[in-house]
């Protein structure tokens, strides 16, 4: 082979070699583009059918709140008999059942707001525990009483869950 003969191979080879590296390098782009896109819209696609659970979700936490402040929870729970500590069981039972009613709810919240959510429901059952120890409730009724008074005093822990939800929701939009 001469000299001449490699220059034409070479004038042939590494146009076709540029060709082809520049056409790799566009079809490769071309496809992460493409995967990038479909990431998007699957993604974009969940996001759009998760978004009405997770509310259901706050929804349904939000509706637990409601049912466990010790004021509303109260009034709606009258007691059965004179016995304190009948009363103090029989509230904190329909907590725990309203809980467990829906434990699920957690998964589609985050994990802080589900810490602050049991914080609530453990914060409210601290406050019944308490009143019932003191010495100057002798009935179910002098019970509420106290709670009913005490809340007077401070917030209960299910309106500070309540605020937290609110924001939660609100950074969903």
């Amino acid at each position: 082979m001469d000299f001449t003969r490699i220059i034409e191979l070479a004038s042939y080879t590494l146009p076709a070699i540029v060709t082809g590296f520049v056409a790799y390098s566009f079809f490769e782009l071309h496809i992460k583009n493409n995967d990038k896109k479909r990431a998007f819209l699957l993604s974009r696609q969940a996001h759009k059918e998760s978004l009405p659970i997770r509310l259901q979700a706050y929804e349904r936490m939000t509706l637990f709140l409601e049912r466990i402040n010790l004021t509303k929870l109260l009034i709606r729970i009258t007691p059965i008999s004179h016995d304190k500590h009948d009363y103090e069981n029989f509230v904190i039972d329909q907590i725990e059942q309203e809980f467990e009613h829906n434990l699920t709810q957690q998964i589609y919240m985050s994990d802080e707001c589900w810490t602050i959510i049991t914080t609530a429901k453990n914060s409210t059952i601290q406050m019944i525990r308490k009143a019932a120890m003191s010495d100057r409730v002798d009935s179910a009724d002098k019970l509420r009483e106290v709670i009913l008074n005490e809340l007077l005093e401070k917030q209960s822990p299910s309106n500070a869950a309540l605020g937290y939800i609110k924001n939660e929701v609100a950074e969903l939009w």
